[in-house]
């Protein structure tokens, strides 16, 4: 019953986030992910030569504060190029897909993605994050921060 609520009061998140694009996520959505039991997360092993996404900026291992700026970088194994439009961002024990929300403040090109002000409200937060390369392997990075 615990994860059926979870589940609607997410749902309901969503119609009101539409409505704040500027916000990478919503208190509810947070605090919905945050009370979501733990869900399997299979071993994972990452397909050779996979792009890699590697976090610049902000130090995930400092304070955070929101607004805050956000860098990635994407690091292919060559010949191969990053494909930017499959870049995609999955927020929580949900994954809710975000990507437009974050596309609407970000610039995304082959060499990262940077967003001068993201906002997110103050707790815990997990972003699964994706991009595919033109040999079609998709690299994964799973983001895990804390927002003061």
């Amino acid at each position: 019953m615990k994860h059926i609520t979870a589940f609607l009061t997410l749902a309901a998140c969503m119609v009101s986030a539409q409505a704040a694009p500027s916000m990478l996520a919503t208190a509810q959505e947070m605090e919905a992910s945050n009370s979501a039991p733990p869900t399997f997360t299979p071993k994972f092993v990452p397909e050779k030569d996979a792009p890699k996404i590697e976090v610049a900026a902000p130090n995930l291992t400092a304070p955070l504060t929101s607004p805050m700026p956000i860098q990635m970088n994407f690091a292919v194994t060559s010949p191969a190029t990053i494909k930017p439009e499959t870049f995609k961002v999955l927020y929580g024990a949900f994954q809710i897909d975000v990507t437009q929300r974050l596309l609407s403040a970000a610039k995304v090109t082959a060499q990262g993605m940077s967003v001068q002000e993201a906002s997110l409200p103050s707790g815990k937060h997990k972003l699964h994050l994706s991009v595919e390369d033109s040999a079609g392997r998709k690299g994964y990075r799973l983001v895990e921060f804390q927002i003061n």
